[in-house]
């Protein structure tokens, strides 16, 4: 089978195809055929190995991991002995548990893992592109900020794969939203359901004496420091993408109360925890609470291509990679 791989941190040309044996599902588990994958900020800065933090987790010197994609959708085509919930063709989207893999024309994974059938008013393609946003903007909010019916939230980074799904979600819980994003995507988050809408380029959430329960910085392109002014006495901080200063401010924040910051691996939680919440978001989908964003798909062949592009850090949604 197919494969992009990496065999060194670096620009889009470390990035190469390798044919791989197809694996073959082990007790429990479903092989899939992939149909299509995502291109993530997260595939991005593990190709890059920056910030230097996602080293400790794929190896220091050169990735350990080599096959990277946090999601796909595709068609289960094998099971393992004892595999159940699932039959061959039936048409699914997952995560894998370590985060990567995903960018093969074949992935194994459990069959009680991170692996639910696509949503019904949803296209194969399509569903690709839920796992990344979705499983990151629901257990920050619920379970981290503990979002509830009334809080002031905002979001910077509202336009992206991310923020996007927390605009929606958030809007669900009874939140009152402000998204943050550049004068082009006003409009689409505000379509999204945001309350209210400031364009970064004019507008500093910082300053401007507004202060919120929870800030949920989707893109990690503010910091505690900035935003504590704007949080309310009792209001946290979230932000995606692992810092050493984001954990210094985390352990402040345990000792002296207050206003904190949290960081968390939320895909590094349990698969249970995982499928639990992608079914949740299935039903959301399905009921018309969420859609999902697609700014453009990249051909397979052209994968360097959509980590260029990611790495701007302009795309609206999701940026999709069609496997045929």
């Amino acid at each position: 089978m197919k494969t992009v791989t990496f065999e060194r941190y670096g620009e889009e040309d470390v990035l190469g195809f390798k044919d791989m044996p197809r694996p073959k599902p082990k007790s429990n588990e479903i092989l899939v055929e992939v149909r299509s994958t995502t291109v993530t900020p997260t595939d991005v800065s593990f190709r890059a190995g920056n910030p230097c933090i996602v080293r400790l987790y794929l190896g220091l010197r050169r990735p350990k991991k080599q096959v990277l994609g946090t999601e796909f959708s595709g068609v289960i085509v094998g099971t393992g002995d004892g595999a159940r919930g699932f039959e061959i063709g039936d048409q699914v989207f997952g995560a894998p548990a370590d985060g990567t893999g995903a960018h093969a024309q074949y992935i194994c994974l459990p069959a009680d893992g991170a692996v639910c059938k696509i949503p019904e008013n949803m296209t194969l393609a399509e569903a690709a592109a839920i796992c990344s946003g979705g499983l990151t903007a629901l257990p920050f909010l619920r379970d981290n900020g503990q979002i509830k019916k009334g809080d002031k939230v905002l979001i910077i980074g509202a336009s992206g794969s991310i923020g996007s799904m927390a605009v929606q979600m958030a809007k669900h819980f009874g939140a009152h939203v402000t998204g943050v994003c550049s004068a082009r995507n006003v409009a689409l988050v505000g379509a999204l359901g945001a309350d209210r809408v400031i364009d970064y380029t004019h507008q500093d959430f910082a300053i401007e004496g507004t202060q919120y329960d929870i800030i949920f910085d989707t893109v990690a392109k503010s910091s505690f420091a900035k935003a504590r002014a704007a949080l309310t006495p009792k209001g946290v901080y979230l932000v995606t993408a692992p810092s050493f200063a984001t954990i210094f401010q985390m352990l402040r924040g345990v000792v002296f109360g207050g206003k904190r910051a949290v960081m968390a691996a939320t895909g590094l939680r349990p698969e249970a925890e995982q499928r639990a919440d992608m079914e949740q978001i299935k039903q959301w989908i399905e009921n018309g609470v969420l859609t999902v964003l697609i700014d453009r798909s990249y051909p397979f062949g052209q994968i360097a291509e959509a980590h260029a592009f990611v790495a701007t850090e302009r795309k609206r949604g999701n940026v999709l990679i069609a496997m045929a």
